[in-house]
């Protein structure tokens, strides 16, 4: 499958779309989120850890770089790599020790961090525009085509 453009006219769809993302990945695999500043990464994280049943705050890693979320038998973590000044730092931190086959990994800013992470099973690049967001999804792995067929199949 090539990449799948979506588009989502509000928050609430943002939100909305994110909960599919969490039903399709049931909790496991590696997704990046690029765009720019205010392009909506966090408002789509928010909405894909809320579709795994988390209640509750979602904040921002931007200076923490990662915020854990244990959920039930789910572990999903969110990374903000914006402030990240050499990816090198993500090897002192154990970013090797956070993927694993049954965690959700969500990377903001992945570019921050070339060489350091693995290849992704999907891409999701927003770019804001009058009416909404657009959402182009990439799969890059079987998994992430997978998801992109159901994805697909509902917006």
């Amino acid at each position: 499958m090539s990449e799948v453009t979506v588009f989502l006219p509000d928050e609430e769809a943002m939100v909305a779309f994110g909960h599919r993302v969490a039903q399709v990945t049931a909790g496991a695999g590696l997704i990046f989120l690029e765009g720019n500043l205010g392009a909506g990464k966090t408002t789509l994280s928010r909405g894909i850890i809320r579709g795994l049943g988390h209640v509750g705050a979602v904040k921002s890693p931007t200076f923490t770089l990662v915020e854990p979320y244990e959920i039930g038998e789910v572990r999903a973590f969110h990374f903000d790599l914006y402030r990240l000044v050499d990816p090198e730092e993500l090897e002192y931190m154990g970013i090797r020790d956070y993927f694993d086959e049954d965690a959700l990994c969500l990377i903001e800013w992945p570019d921050k961090g070339t060489g350091f992470l693995p290849k992704p099973d999907l891409t999701i690049t927003i770019t804001p525009d009058n009416n909404g967001r657009q959402l182009k999804l990439l799969p890059q792995s079987a998994r992430g085509e997978s998801w992109c067929s159901a994805l697909v199949l509902e917006f």
